[in-house]
């Protein structure tokens, strides 16, 4: 084999490569040899076909698997040789490839740059902490038995008042003919909610137990059901019953409502979980300041096939979501008119992320950070969970997509090197109180959480 470099720009590298007629030839030959033992044909005895006759019925289709295995062999073996770290597949285009002839491809790929590993000690950032006042929590409780108050049936012929719960029988109808799903009966209804179509529920307030209401309401014209979407509709309602909800009560009770064993535990609950939830805020805070630091430090060059990859992922999101606006008549064109501007933005960021994936992975290459399968296993319960009843079928779509798994696992990997990078770099924590710690923290573009696909060059 001879592998000749023909041009060598920035990370793109271009190969001839020839693979002489003698060792095609051989490949050839192995290749017959092989199905000629084990190929049936009528008129031979298994494994007695001839050679010839082999070639004569099944040449070409054997040509063509020989050419395959040939440039699959030869140019894994010309990257080996050149010691060439691939950043996507090499392309190759066939020059010459014939019976009696050499085959010569010519092959082109773009290599991953040489990453400089940062001094990671010399990065210093801000960790914001939450100061979780007491009257917090009391406020958190105040709003869980707000939802868990109890209501009693009214017996003073009170009428109806907003917060009040309404027991209903109603028969809707337009122009005069019932319609599907317009009726109900025992059906509760608080007062100032909103379930209902907008205007049914005020119309009921000041009926009383026994009364019959005719609700007249128009519906939305972007109604989900578009037969009755922008239509006049007319309910006849039957109060049964009026409920009033009793005072919120905070005590034991309220935590066994829960699942807890008392209203200590339940505080604790309550803490912990909003603990949890500005810490997992807080540290994406920490992590998009870690990667701005991180893009600030380098700017080597990336390969351009990733970054279209990148891009294209981006883009159709874009496409996509604008899409969706346009159905809902919220799409601002004016905001949207130069699309060349914002392909520009969007490839800046494309650009920014295979960058920051590139540093990412080589950091947890020095480091020997893995991902392992109890940990991947775990994610996938975990996406298995979000679908009640298709658990199986979540777990079996991984098991047999790659990508679909290599998606799973990227941001895992990502995790655990920053996670390493927290470790090495000089961390001082500002307390704020939550409402400040909110704004601060808040994340406001896609760059939130990094898009690194940092495995990529693993």
């Amino acid at each position: 084999m001879q592998i000749n470099e023909t041009s060598a720009e920035g990370l793109t590298r271009k190969y001839q490569v020839t693979i002489g007629a003698d060792e095609v030839e051989r490949t050839m030959q192995r290749r017959l040899k092989e199905i000629a033992k084990t190929v049936n044909l009528p008129g031979f005895r298994p494994g007695k076909v001839p050679v010839s006759v082999v070639k004569q019925r099944f040449g070409q289709s054997i040509m063509g698997e020989v050419l395959e295995q040939t440039v699959n062999e030869s140019s894994a073996e010309t990257l080996k040789d050149k010691n060439l770290r691939p950043a996507l597949q090499p392309t190759i285009e066939i020059s010459s490839f014939g019976e009696g002839k050499d085959l010569v491809y010519d092959m082109k790929v773009e290599v991953l740059p040489d990453v400089a590993l940062p001094d990671l000690s010399g990065i210093s950032l801000e960790r914001l902490k939450p100061e979780l006042p007491d009257s917090d929590i009391d406020d958190a409780l105040k709003n869980l038995a707000d939802r868990y108050r109890k209501s009693e049936t009214v017996t003073d012929g009170s009428a109806l008042e907003t917060g009040d719960i309404a027991v209903i029988d109603f028969v809707g109808s337009i122009d005069g003919e019932e319609f599907a799903g317009g009726s109900a009966t025992d059906q509760p209804l608080e007062l100032g909610s909103g379930r209902f179509i907008p205007g049914f529920e005020e119309q009921l307030t000041g009926a009383k137990t026994g009364d019959h209401v005719t609700v007249k309401v128009s519906f939305p014209a972007d109604y989900g059901a578009e037969h009755l979407a922008g239509k006049d509709a007319s309910f006849e309602v039957d109060v049964k019953e009026v409920k009033r909800k009793l005072p919120p009560v905070i005590d034991d009770a309220l935590a066994e409502e829960v699942g807890l064993e008392n209203l200590e535990s339940l505080r604790s609950t309550i803490r912990e979980q909003m603990t949890s939830d500005y810490d997992r805020l807080g540290r994406q805070k920490l992590k998009r300041d870690l990667l701005d630091k991180l893009a600030e430090m380098h700017d080597f060059t990336v390969p351009a096939g990733m970054v279209e990859i990148e891009f294209n992922t981006i883009w159709k999101q874009f496409e996509e979501e604008r899409e969706r606006a346009k159905a809902a008549g919220t799409y601002q064109a004016e905001l949207a008119d130069d699309e060349e501007k914002t392909k520009a933005e969007y490839r800046s960021i494309a650009e920014r992320r295979v960058r920051l994936g590139l540093l990412l992975a080589e950091i947890g290459k020095d480091a020997n950070i893995q991902v392992t399968q109890d940990e991947v296993n775990r994610a996938i319960m975990a996406q298995a969970r979000q679908y009640r009843g298709q658990e199986k079928a979540i777990i079996d779509f991984y098991k047999g997509n790659p990508d679909a798994l290599q998606a799973l696992r990227a941001p895992l990997y990502e995790d655990k090197v920053v996670d390493h990078i927290f470790e090495k770099v000089t961390l001082t924590d500002k307390l704020l109180p939550p409402k400040e710690f909110i704004a601060a923290a808040q994340l406001d573009d896609e760059e939130a959480e990094g898009g690194t696909d940092t495995e990529q060059s693993e």
